[in-house]
């Protein structure tokens, strides 16, 4: 019997070119990967991104799923992405879940926004990204020249509604991702910290990896960091397969 299939999905304002340096550890240790663009970013059209939902997304990610035709996958997402994979595990059958750095569900949002979801589209900029041509990057402190350019590489435009619903917070039930889950965080992210993973961790009874040294970014692209926490990640992949 073959390894399932690691279906990886991307963050806010970045397309699916920041899971490289997975895809590439991914595959060969046998498992089979598929890199969605979601809706309005990379080359994934979109008549409207400005109006795309949480739920939009979720359902990119259902319709690639659906596409494969084969048994339940293993997701992988990354800070937005990563709230999209557990929201999507909340509904549907997966072998398992791996959050990275994950947007942070609705039940532990410490003070979520109260203003409505409204129509609009953002850039990188939002998040500390105002100089793509810079060679250093204040939000990528961690990474080498080859994999700042992969990231910036990646950017595009975002939903400002699905941003607005994750401030005011996204809603599912922990019990509904019924298979294993990992949450991983790193050691310098401060988008969402270890501790703020721990507590997504503990709210989604979730075995719990740190990455040495990485950033938010680093979550994806630090090498390095991989390398380091590869031996737990693999050990949990394995166990699903």
């Amino acid at each position: 019997m073959g390894r399932p299939t690691v279906v990886l999905v991307h963050g806010a304002a970045n397309s699916a070119g920041v899971w490289r340096f997975w895809r590439d550890r991914l595959e060969a240790q046998g498992f089979p990967t598929q890199a969605p663009d979601l809706r309005g970013h990379g080359a994934a059209p979109c008549d409207d991104l400005g109006r795309v939902s949480m739920a939009d997304y979720v359902a990119d990610v259902q319709a690639v799923i659906e596409r494969l035709g084969a048994a339940p996958p293993v997701l992988v997402g990354w800070s937005m992405g990563g709230l999209v994979a557990l929201m999507y595990g909340a509904v549907a059958p997966t072998l398992g879940v791996l959050a990275l750095g994950p947007s942070t569900p609705g039940p532990l949002l410490e003070a979520p926004a109260t203003a409505p979801p409204a129509a609009g589209v953002f850039g990188p900029e939002a998040y500390g990204i105002t100089d793509v041509t810079a060679p250093a990057q204040p939000t990528m402190p961690d990474l080498d020249p080859e994999e700042i350019g992969v990231a910036l590489a990646s950017l595009g435009p975002e939903s400002a509604f699905a941003r607005q619903e994750r401030r005011r917070g996204v809603w599912f039930s922990p019990r509904g991702v019924t298979n294993s889950i990992l949450v991983a965080a790193g050691e310098r992210d401060e988008s969402f910290p270890p501790r703020a993973c721990r507590r997504v961790a503990r709210f989604l009874g979730a075995d719990y990896v740190e990455l040495p040294g990485a950033s938010h970014w680093g979550l994806v692209l630090n090498r390095r960091a991989l390398d380091a926490a590869w031996p737990t990640i693999a050990a949990w992949l394995h166990r699903l397969s």
